[in-house]
């Protein structure tokens, strides 16, 4: 039986470093190819060695998909394609490709320029693994290879996120990357077909969150910055780039417009320029409210929030700061969180998730004492909240997009052990399905049964359906006769007159004969007669012949009689039909 194999490399069980291979019909597919945030050494990209040991890997893959450009998700790519080795296809939507490079760089600077370190990609190797990349469109069928197709499915989450449909054959497997099922103040919800996958491989950060509704979230998330504004406390949210960040500032900014507030708000240099630009450049992606008030006014061109310069950080007064990266394991919010650490009137809201070994789940876990490097100590004394306003589909999500794609299989990555553990459960009781979760390196094989699908003839089944009364029940299968047909690689069943036209063939009849014996000492032509008598008495409605020649004929049955060479009394009867003549035979019975 034919198998699909899924490993993550990445992800399994863990959030952070996504990256799963996954074999289907003979093809190697690789599903993003995130670095990790918790790690500073080699631990932080996945392990390509268990694809190989040496070699490229472009002998071994044959198309690599990111499903968007968080870090987490693409941020090993240009140490995989140009510092181990990968020349095939990488595929990503619009938005990705043109967002994914100033993340990478941006990432690079922090890493090498500011921490010394070495063993790191260079700002050529973006520009260079870039070049490989082939954009991809919502909606639209991409053929990699003769046998391999994938296709994208708009996920939410951040700008140009992706789902993909990865098929070969009659198999196909569904990847989400990360989604959210609800909209929001920028992006639409994430949808997918009907498409029954073999597995579906989800995201699974929130699989124990039910979210309370996003109006109260909003609510308190202002009330928080508000009341901490007016004791004259610095409030410092950290954000990645793009994403949350818009959404965010979309809502301070009509907060800041109706309460009449004067209190600065900064965001992050240069970042903010370029994401406006790009929600310009993309608006097709972002929600219908967004796309109808664009030409009257780009919700993006803030009023209330200034770029930020790294001497504001010691000013006097009330001020928020959106800060990059999201989870204090780096860069300016790291910065400023350290500076502001030490002062119970500030407060530090941390709106998304943050994986284990960043300084944002430090302090969300409720540690007070930092170790910094250089061994020195950082006492936490500001207010440190934590608010989702994550981009990720919780539990109620995830059994959403199930019954939207309804899987035949379920695997569970990009989340911890023990949530999956129980929305593992909870799948499998809800939708009788087999849920899958395995860890970094461990493999899960999953044998499929493909369906082979079969174009009918309408006079085919004109002639079944008056035949068999009304069209059966889906779910109770009714046996159909025909002709199959192969042409082109597709496959058509047709009664077997419109085949021998279509091929130009004669029809050819197999006859069928049996030997019945039976004791009788009449002559041969008095059993015979006798046989002709008994049959016309129980089958009523049917031609019953007896032929000059000593031949009983029934509609088209042939039965002739002789004797024995060894005894005379016994009679040998010889039956003869084609399988044509007895099948119209049953159906008049019917």
């Amino acid at each position: 039986m034919p198998e699909i194999k899924v490993t993550p490399l990445g992800a399994g069980q863990d959030v952070g470093r996504s990256c799963i291979l996954v074999s289907i019909g003979g093809k190697n597919i690789m599903l993003d190819c995130g670095m990790h945030m918790g790690y500073n050494d080699d631990r932080r990209f996945p392990d390509f060695s268990y694809i190989t040991q040496n070699g490229r890997l472009t002998d071994f893959l044959d198309c690599l998909i990111i499903s968007h450009f968080h870090l987490d998700h693409c941020g090993a790519l240009p140490y995989m394609s140009e510092m181990v080795g990968y020349d095939g296809p990488i595929y990503m939507t619009h938005p990705t490709k043109a967002i994914c490079p100033i993340l990478l760089e941006d990432f690079r600077k922090i890493t090498v320029d500011k921490k010394g370190e070495t063993n790191f990609f260079t700002s050529q190797m973006i520009k260079d693994c870039m070049k490989k990349v082939i954009p991809l469109n919502l909606h639209q069928t991409v053929q990699v290879d003769d046998e391999l197709e994938i296709k994208a499915y708009y996920a939410g989450h951040v700008l140009g996120a992706a789902m993909v449909h990865i098929k070969v054959g009659s198999e196909s497997v569904v990847y989400t990357g990360d989604y959210n099922m609800t909209p929001d103040r920028h992006l639409g919800a994430a949808w997918i077909d009907k498409c029954r996958p073999d597995i579906l491989i989800s995201e699974s950060t929130y699989a124990t969150t039910i979210r309370d509704s996003k109006r109260c979230r909003e609510r308190d998330f202002l009330k928080k910055v508000h009341e901490s504004i007016e004791r004259g406390g610095k409030v410092l949210i950290p954000v990645f780039a793009l994403g949350r960040a818009q959404e965010l500032c979309i809502l301070l900014e009509t907060f800041w417009e109706r309460m009449n507030l004067k209190a600065p708000i900064y965001f992050s240099t240069g970042l903010t320029e370029k994401a406006n630009h790009y929600y310009k450049l993309f608006i097709t992606w972002t929600n219908q409210k967004i796309r109808k008030t664009f030409v009257q006014r780009n919700m993006f061109e803030f009023k209330h929030i200034k770029a930020f310069d790294r001497s504001y950080a010691d000013n006097p007064g009330p001020m928020v700061v959106f800060a990059t990266p999201g989870m204090l394991h780096a860069g300016q919010s790291l910065q400023i969180f350290k500076k502001w650490a030490g002062n119970e009137k500030n407060m530090v809201i941390m709106p998304g998730y943050c994986v284990q070994g960043t300084i944002g789940h430090k302090i969300l876990n409720g540690q007070r004492k930092l170790e910094m490097e250089g061994r020195a100590t950082l006492d936490v004394k500001l207010q440190v909240e934590y608010m989702s306003f994550s981009a990720h589909a919780d539990a109620k999500g995830i059994m959403q997009l199930i019954r939207m794609a309804e899987p035949r299989n379920m695997l569970l990555v990009h989340g911890e052990a023990v949530k999956m553990e129980f929305l593992k459960g909870k799948i499998e009781q809800e939708f009788s399905i087999d849920c899958y979760m395995p860890a970094n390196g461990e493999t899960t094989t999953v044998t499929t049964n493909p369906s082979v699908p079969v174009d009918i003839s309408l006079n085919l089944l004109k002639r079944e359906m008056a035949l068999g009364g009304p069209l059966p029940d889906p779910k109770k299968p009714r046996t159909m006769h025909g002709t199959l047909i192969m042409k082109e690689n597709s496959l058509k069943l047709v009664s077997s007159e419109q085949a021998l036209k279509e091929l130009g063939l004669n029809e050819h009849q197999l006859r069928f004969t049996c030997h019945v014996q039976l004791q009788d000492p009449h002559s041969d032509a008095d059993t015979l007669h006798r046989i002709y008598t008994h049959l016309k008495s129980v089958l009523k409605g049917y031609t019953i012949q007896h032929l000059p020649d000593g031949t009983v004929i029934v509609e088209s049955i042939v039965i002739k009689v002789s004797s024995s060479a060894e005894d005379s009394n016994t009679k040998v009867l010889l039956l003869s039909w084609s399988y044509q003549e007895v099948l119209n035979i049953l159906k008049r019975s019917k």
